[in-house]
């Protein structure tokens, strides 16, 4: 099967900044790093105020995130549809004194990760979250 990219903005502008077929093809390398292959990724763009609605009525959380992952992974292949707040991404990116083409890579391939079977809520998975990121950003060079 091919990959199935989908790109979406859901009341915000879509990011100029990302070069999509690049990302593809840097995606289907990170999962195949990871011994995944790619079927079908939604990337839905959104803002704070969305985010926090998606987290409040499926995770029942009450708090903004920059991107909330719904896994559809079946064995080797990650299925998945991922929403990112533009804005929190813009916040996180002031926050830690990156880039904001660079964070919002980051938070990209974040869920990529996490379809990969990469967590980061446990004791040091964290940790090894940020090395996961941080190699696969060296990949793009940025």
């Amino acid at each position: 099967m091919k990959a199935n990219f989908q790109w979406l903005a859901d009341g915000v502008d879509f990011p100029q900044e990302l070069p999509l077929p690049a990302l593809e093809q840097w995606i289907e390398r990170v999962a195949a790093d990871h011994d995944r292959v790619v079927g079908s990724l939604s990337y839905i763009f959104c803002s704070d105020e969305k985010i926090l609605e998606v987290n409040r009525q499926f995770l029942q959380h009450d708090y903004f995130t920059d991107i909330i992952t719904f896994d559809n992974t079946r064995r080797r292949q990650i299925n998945g549809d991922m929403f990112i707040s533009l804005e929190t991404v813009a916040t996180n990116a002031e926050q830690v004194g990156q880039p904001y083409e660079r964070e919002l890579r980051r938070v990209v391939i974040h869920g990529v990760l996490h379809l990969c079977g990469i967590n980061d809520k446990g004791p040091g998975e964290r940790e090894i979250m940020e090395a996961h990121e941080n190699a696969a950003l060296a990949m793009l060079d940025c």
